[in-house]
């Protein structure tokens, strides 16, 4: 218990940073490190900041010419907020982000200095790609690549405690211009979903010059543990999440985090975090308690996906950096503490135009709204037909440890729709037409409380790919990885989707049918053929697994591993290649990457949990053993004794199963590699668990020198 009054007494020390007002926060704070189009406005020419717009807003191609009067501009800002160093900020196929940093110093001559920085330097920059993974795309020899100035996302200012770096977000490409990085296929499915989705909305009678990009909100699950713990467990440092520790007596069966008073300790971090995110522009609008003992969520409002995916990136990193200086530790893996419930980060994805119109918006009569009805159409139907790649998406050994379990999207993808919009399409279906369940007030019982709107239909928290009102919420991305990936995926197939049903629109219409007629056809038809894919009640039901698998035909990929071979599948290349994504040779370098980082995850954690099973739990268990063997002769005693001999010879031949398949990592490739670690390395890791889980329980606190369960998931 002193252990646990020292971490409380820290915290009450810690030093916190002088909060803004409100006030401040809505004037002055937001959006204060980003650079803004009115900033730009203000420091370009009208031609310049015209032919810039024009970039941003209506995805017209860059004009070299203007880039030096551009980065000049850029500079001066930077500089102004006490910047002295520029990176571009790209997104390498780490999961994570990159950085190479560059002062704005350039002598002169004469011993004197100014500071400097072009066109060239803002566009492009060239780091090292051989030690990013990139599948075979490039040999350890061959080192070029090139960095390439985003202007579709805003630059913005990092802080440290001693300066300031300019970041602009950047793609990462090849030296032949393959993509090496997460943004790249994610800016080029954007285009493919306005190429597809624009010539559907003329059909419905939009303007000229309409676009059509993605929208998203990720909302972000994570744990904080105090810091002290985390420096005593080593594979919390080395793997991100326990590969030891016994459920604690009290978890979560009392429901009463869920929602939670926040305490002061942890609610003073969060405002730091909220205050940092708001100066980086990034909208975060919802903080709470989630479902476990120590876990929490933040959840901002959408944004355009390229920049939302940028903001993501940050705010994981926010998270992260300002719970250091709160003494806590924030922990993003999928899944910290085995029983526990695991960490998501649902992706809420949405179209909308320029003109802000959000092609999902469920308006007062969706039976009646023929274009509302064509897009959820063909989101049905993208659904249906790449279950593989949504799930391959996801797919991570880490997230494994969440998908199927009694908290997360099961591995089986399925939609959600309500039951008003299943009503909906079954009576299209059946040619009856109309609504079916209508909305209406929701009685409190009480003359003192207003009755409130009823939606139509409830809420499923079981299903992956859920219809919330206006949005799809994907639910299965987990905590630690980028949303890059997802995005793209999502973009791509409803970009399919839209360009086959707009083609049979279009067919439709040039042969004399009426709109309402052609779309209510479609409509028809393509529920008809999909409809499958749509299931409203409990995911996680055993029953559900076999009727979706066996009845259905769905996909069933319980682990990566079984999701991983899809992504190169011929119908996977061809649409990839098709929408000018990713060709086939970016593909498989995707895919080989995927394995790599699999089997590098698990391999890093089963040597962890040998080393940490040899070097701390058995001498802890031995050392124990000596002071029962020295305290007498009680038949308590005994009987104890003889319960760890036996749990620590047990221990011991675990560890022994599990060294020699360490040892053993089968064939030279990543994917046999990658399956060995799954099929031999990942059950032989949990028969040590098991044992020592066991032994925690029987070991005197004092000898069992790993934090526990309940010291790091209560004491705060």
């Amino acid at each position: 218990m002193d252990k646990d009054f020292n971490v409380i007494s820290a915290s009450r020390q810690t030093n916190m940073r002088d909060l803004p007002s409100p006030r401040q926060l809505i004037d002055e704070v937001y959006a204060s490190d980003v650079l803004t189009l009115d900033d730009l406005r203000s420091r370009l020419s009208r031609p310049v900041f015209k032919s810039l717009q024009a970039t941003f807003e209506r995805g017209a191609d860059l004009d070299a010419g203007i880039a030096d009067t551009v980065a000049l501009a850029m500079k001066n800002w930077a500089m102004e907020r006490g910047a002295t160093h520029y990176t571009h900020w790209f997104q390498p196929m780490t999961g994570s982000t990159a950085e190479k940093h560059d002062s704005f110093l350039s002598p002169v001559g004469d011993g004197k200095v100014i500071s400097a920085f072009g066109g060239s330097e803002l566009i492009q920059a060239e780091p090292d790609a051989s030690s990013f993974p990139s599948g075979g795309l490039r040999a350890t020899f061959e080192a070029r690549g090139y960095t390439v100035w985003d202007p579709t996302s805003p630059a913005f200012i990092r802080r440290h405690d001693a300066g300031a770096t300019l970041c602009i977000p950047a793609i990462f490409v090849s030296w032949n211009g393959e993509a090496l990085d997460q943004k790249t296929p994610l800016l080029r499915s954007s285009e493919a979903l306005n190429r597809a989705v624009v010539p559907a909305l003329e059909l419905f009678g939009a303007s000229a010059g309409t676009r059509v990009g993605s929208t998203l909100g990720a909302e972000q699950e994570y744990f904080l543990i105090a810091e002290e713990f985390y420096y005593q467990r080593p594979d919390l440092m080395m793997a991100g999440r326990t590969l030891f520790g016994a459920k604690p007596p009290r978890g979560q069966e009392l429901e009463d985090h869920y929602f939670g008073h926040i305490p002061d300790r942890v609610l003073n971090f969060m405002s730091d975090v909220e205050t940092q995110l708001y100066a980086l522009g990034i909208p975060v609008k919802t903080r709470h308690k989630e479902v476990a003992p120590g876990q929490f969520e933040l959840a901002p409002i959408f944004e355009d996906s390229n920049v939302a995916a940028d903001h993501q990136q940050l705010t994981m990193q926010v998270v992260q950096g300002t719970a250091r200086r709160h003494r806590l530790v924030a922990l993003l893996h999928e899944k910290p503490f085995a029983g526990m419930n695991g960490s998501g980060k649902h992706c809420n994805w949405s179209m909308s135009t320029n003109a802000g119109e959000n092609l999902f918006e469920l308006g007062e009569t969706p039976h009646e709204n023929l274009q509302f009805l064509f897009f959820c159409a063909a989101m049905i139907k993208a659904v249906d037909e790449h279950q593989d790649l949504l799930r391959i998406s996801v797919a991570s050994a880490s997230n494994d440890h969440r998908l199927g379990a009694q908290e997360a999207p099961p591995a089986i993808i399925s939609m959600f729709f309500g039951s008003e919009m299943t009503e909906i399409f079954k009576r299209i279906e059946s040619g009856e037409g109309g609504r079916g369940e209508k909305k209406g007030l929701l009685g409190m019982g009480s003359a003192v409380l207003p009755d409130i709107p009823r939606h139509a239909g409830d809420r499923n928290r079981t299903s992956p790919f859920a219809f919330t009102g206006n949005k799809f919420e994907f639910r299965a991305p987990g905590s630690s990885q980028s949303i890059s990936m997802p995005i793209t995926v999502m973009n791509l197939i409803v970009a399919d989707a839209v360009e086959q049903l707009t083609a049979q629109l279009r067919e439709r219409l040039d042969s004399g049918e009426d709109l309402d007629k052609a779309v209510g056809e479609i409509v028809r038809e393509t529920y008809s053929q999909h409809k499958r894919i749509l299931f409203d009640g409990d995911g996680y039901n055993e029953a559900w697994h076999h009727e979706a698998e066996f009845e259905r035909g769905l996909l069933n990929l319980r682990t990566s591993l079984d999701a991983f071979p899809y992504l190169t599948s011929q119908e996977n290349v061809d649409l990839f290649s098709r929408h000018r994504v990713l060709n086939q040779r970016e593909l498989e370098a995707r895919q080989e990457i995927m394995f790599d980082i699999y089997f590098k995850t698990v391999n890093i954690e089963g040597e962890l949990t040998e080393t940490i099973a040899q070097t701390v739990l058995l001498p802890d268990t031995l050392s124990y053993l000596r002071d029962l063997y020295a305290s007498g002769e009680s038949q308590a005693v005994k009987s104890l004794i003889s319960e760890v001999e036996q749990l620590t010879d047990a221990l011991y031949s675990a560890l022994q199963e599990l060294r020699q398949h360490n040892d053993d990592l089968g064939g030279e490739e990543a994917h046999d590699k990658a399956h060995h670690v799954r099929d031999s390395v990942l059950p032989a890791m949990l028969k040590v668990r098991r044992v020592a889980d066991q032994l925690e329980h029987l070991v005197s606190d004092k000898r069992w020198t790993l934090p526990t369960y309940r010291q790091m998931l209560f004491v705060k």
